[in-house]
Formats: structure tokens, sequence, C-alpha cells
């Protein structure tokens, strides 16, 4: 697959295709699996809106699963309020995943759509996190557009805190220091042998089976190219044991003293990050985010900015990307209007 806007142009994370159909106007939405970056970061380099919902506000039901700690089903669209129509239409309780029935509390009455508001950076707080993510971000004009897109967000009525700090975010980043590997591998194993077997008919019904069919099949499943590493380390699991039981409380004090400390000693409404390099900060938490096209860089790469919030917080969230989209309206089509194009390219 291919980058709708620059052809040798990164297109990022496992919903890749779910954002460049959207994109290149293919379809009018899409959805998108999210355990860490996989809609936020292919909205960021597709130049789409990509929105990555509270774990639990969408279910996971009859979805190839990683982790349901963090796994979560959200949205891509070319539009903040197209995503959010969306998004009330797939909300809610739902008996076959159970971490829907908490979740289900933090829908609004009257559903999302009430705040698509243009005004919605009136009184605002917005906590900008520069480091590491400037750093991560190498698009040429990703930064000065940035700084533009803040005197936007002031001067449409948002109180900016800048030069914010997550504690310890080298560890959140990193998959190891912060026990996401370690976790995620047992959590895998257990998901996929559950999903498996739950399937009316399959060649496949455990993630033996599957690296077995790999192993029959190399060439059809592209063993040398992809592997199965990954498989091979989940296979070894033994479920959630001490080991990972540390991971996973590990990931809890990273977010409670990080992101959580960060969010309410500021008094914000939303994280500002450019780029997506903040998603595992979201993901190891549980966390929503909102990513909005931005801008290009001088070879025409798209980049986004990232908006997070504590669980439960999309209202905020959406006031802020909504009225943030409508005051630069920084997205553009991918191909001149004049351009004949190849659906063969894409897929």
């Amino acid at each position: 697959m291919q980058n709708p806007y620059l052809q040798s142009g990164n297109t990022c994370g496992s919903s890749s295709g779910s954002a460049i159909s959207v994109a290149a106007s293919m379809v009018a939405v899409s959805l998108g699996t999210e355990t860490d970056g996989s809609i936020i970061c292919p909205a960021d380099y597709n130049s789409v809106v990509g929105i990555k919902p509270t774990i639990g506000l969408t279910s996971r039901d009859g979805v190839l699963p990683i982790s349901l700690r963090q796994d979560t089903i959200g949205l891509i669209c070319r539009t903040v309020s197209d995503a959010v129509l969306v998004l009330d239409a797939i909300v809610g309780f739902d008996p076959r995943d159970k971490a829907t029935k908490e979740a289900a509390k933090l829908i609004p009455a009257g559903g999302y759509k009430q705040f698509l508001n243009i005004d919605g950076l009136k009184g605002k707080r917005l906590g900008v996190v520069r480091n590491p993510f400037f750093a991560l971000q190498n698009r040429s004009t990703g930064v000065p557009t940035f700084e533009h897109h803040l005197n936007t967000l002031r001067q449409r009525g948002a109180t900016i805190v800048d030069d914010l700090e997550i504690t310890n975010v080298e560890a959140i980043l990193d998959p190891y220091q912060s026990g996401e590997a370690v976790a995620m591998l047992a959590e895998f194993k257990l998901a996929i042998n559950d999903y498996l077997k739950e399937l009316i008919t399959s060649p496949v019904r455990s993630l033996a089976d599957i690296i077995a069919f790999i192993n029959n099949n190399p060439d059809l499943e592209n063993a040398k190219e992809y592997g199965q590493e990954v498989f091979i380390a989940a296979e070894l699991t033994n479920g959630v044991g001490e080991e990972e039981r540390k991971a996973i409380e590990t990931m809890e004090n990273l977010s409670r003293h990080g992101f959580e400390k960060l969010m309410k000693e500021n008094e914000l409404d939303a994280m500002v990050t450019l780029g997506s390099g903040a998603s595992a900060v979201l993901a190891i938490g549980g966390y929503p985010g909102i990513s909005v096209p931005a801008g290009y860089d001088s070879s025409g790469m798209p980049f986004g900015i990232c908006f997070g919030g504590l669980k439960g917080t999309e209202p905020q969230l959406i006031e802020v990307a909504y009225a943030f989209e409508q005051a630069t309206l920084a997205r553009r089509p991918p191909f001149p209007p004049s351009l004949e194009l190849s659906l063969e390219a894409y897929l």
C-alpha cells in the first residue's frame, strides 16, 4: 500500500489501509483497531481524522484481538464531524464485551454530535508536551506550523500551558521498560485462542495452529519477509502470571504518575502533541485521543496534531478537535481534480 500524498511516504500502523482508503476518497468512513498507535499514527501520516476512544466505549466483539486491556475500535474519516457521527452509531453496551458495561456510563445523554461546537476552544486549557515528541518529528515544516497552530488555539479562546513534561516519559515510550511488551505477549495468546475457539469454521483454532500453518505454508504467508518471532514468543507464555501482573502494575503506575498527574495538576482539558509520537502514552492507560490534519512538509508528506485526554473526556476532545479543524481547515485532498486515479496503486 502507498501513501496517497507521497508515493515513498510511510503509511504507518496496522490500520493504514483504513486511513489510505479514506484519504484517497475510496470510502467515506472507516473503522480501525488501535492497540498502540494503529489509528492515531495512520491518521497522522495520511492526513485524515482518527479517533481512538476510551477503552470499552466501543465493542471489540468479533474483532481480532491483541490485548483486551488496550484494544479499542475507533474511527478514521476525512472530517471530525464524520468521525463523531460514526462514533455515535457504534458506542454502547455489548453483552459480548464486558468492558463496555462500565464504559457505557461515560456516554453523554444525547451522544457526541452535540459537541461539534465551532467555539469549542473557548475556555479550554490545553497542555503542550514538546519533549520528546518534537525530536521524533522528522517532517521539516512540522514545528513552525505547530507554533502557528498554537497561536490559532489561543486566538480561539484556549489557554495554552506550554513546555510540560510527562514524568518517566522515556519509560512509557519503551515497551520493554513500561512492561507493555511483556504483558501483551501473554494477553495476545489468551485473546487469540479465545477468539479462534468461537469461530464456526476455521482451519486454525489456536495460536499454536497459526504457527504450524505458517510453517507449512511459508510462501503463502511471506514467512521470510514477516517472520513469526512474536507469535512464537507469545506461544511460550503461560497466561497472566506474576511477571505479567508486575508489568501491568508498572504501566498503571506510569500512567497514574505520568499522564494523569500532568492532566490533573495542570487542570487540562487536553494534552496537545505534534504528530503521533504520544500514542503509547494514551495506549497503556486506555485513554482517548484524536488526531487532526495539521499540514504538510516540503515534500508533501502530511502530519497531524494529537489531542489526548483522560478516560471519558471525548466530549472535551471533540470540542477542541472540531474547533481546531474548522479554524485551520488544514486538510487538502491528495490528488489534483484533473488527475485520473488508479485504484490498483493503493491495493
